[in-house]
């Protein structure tokens, strides 16, 4: 319910979902091979680089000019 709700919108701003860029789209509950660095929790390099991707720097923008 949590998560559902962060994901909603309804507790921040804005959200940066890793777990839905970095996931197995056929085993939910795993890392996707090529973002998995071997241990299975850590992101590979790919994986970081795929987080870097999804990451909006323009939600950081706002609170910088803002003088936050």
């Amino acid at each position: 319910q949590v998560n559902a709700a962060i994901r909603a919108g309804d507790v921040y701003d804005a959200v940066v979902d890793f777990d839905r860029a970095l996931r197995d789209p056929h085993d939910p509950r795993r890392l996707r091979a090529a973002y998995d660095s071997g241990d299975h929790l850590h992101p590979s390099d790919l994986g970081f680089r795929k987080m870097g991707e999804v990451f909006d720097l323009g939600n950081l923008w706002g609170t910088v000019q803002r003088g936050v």
